[in-house]
């Protein structure tokens, strides 16, 4: 009897074991996670809720504030994930695209500073002056935001469409499909979700696997 206790107990030990699937990578490659608290988050055609974070000038935003806005390119991203430098001009002409037709982009990091000291405070508003971000980079001091939106790289897109009162998700995912250089990517999934948005249509790729960093939580 004794020798069966010990048995089951190795057995539920080892289903518990198999229920925690993630393969970690650094930061140099893509890294995918299958826990519970990473999948959940927004699909397409789910409300967003509203947020209020502080911004890299001290003031503290919400998408309630864009009056005149039609929708929003919210990016989960950082400072010191490679994925997310070798977007940030990327990121830049999409505010500046979109912007003044009613899709400004709103940049949120997510990460721990105490986990990423690159991705303090001090350190976003030292890059945001360095890069010239045009829109919001905001801080989502104890990691409230993400796991809502269901963000789990640097960087990852969701494109928000106003209806009525509402935010409604209507894209998620990676930007384009070329991290590594802007001349060679083929698909641009955020700027055809936008553009197909503007044209009142409806978006054939909606959902992308996003490639980068993961997010920096502390243990």
């Amino acid at each position: 009897m004794k020798n069966l206790k010990i048995l089951l107990t190795a057995c539920i030990a080892g289903l518990g074991l198999l229920s925690f699937t993630a393969v970690n990578h650094n930061d140099n490659n893509p890294v995918e996670i299958n826990t519970p608290s990473a999948v959940k988050g927004y699909e397409v055609g789910d409300e967003a809720t509203d947020f209020k974070l502080k911004n890299v000038d001290g003031k503290m935003v919400s998408l309630s504030d864009f009056k005149r806005a039609k929708g929003f390119i919210v990016i989960f991203t950082c400072n010191h994930c490679p994925y997310a430098k070798k977007y940030e001009d990327r990121i830049i002409e999409l505010d500046q695209k979109f912007k003044n037709q009613g899709y400004p982009v709103i940049a949120i990091n997510p990460n721990d500073p105490n986990v990423q000291p690159e991705d303090g405070y001090k350190e976003m508003i030292a890059r945001a002056r360095q890069k010239g971000f045009t829109f919001p980079y905001l801080v989502d001091e104890g990691q409230k935001i993400y796991p809502q939106y269901g963000a789990t790289k640097t960087p990852h897109v969701f494109v928000l469409q106003k209806e009525g009162k509402k935010n409604i998700v209507k894209y998620i995912g990676a930007i384009d499909n070329n991290y590594d250089n802007p001349n060679d990517v083929s698909e641009y999934y955020v700027q055809d979700a936008v553009n197909t948005l503007l044209k009142e249509g409806t978006i054939k790729m909606q959902k992308t696997v996003a490639i980068g960093c993961t997010i920096k939580v502390k243990k």
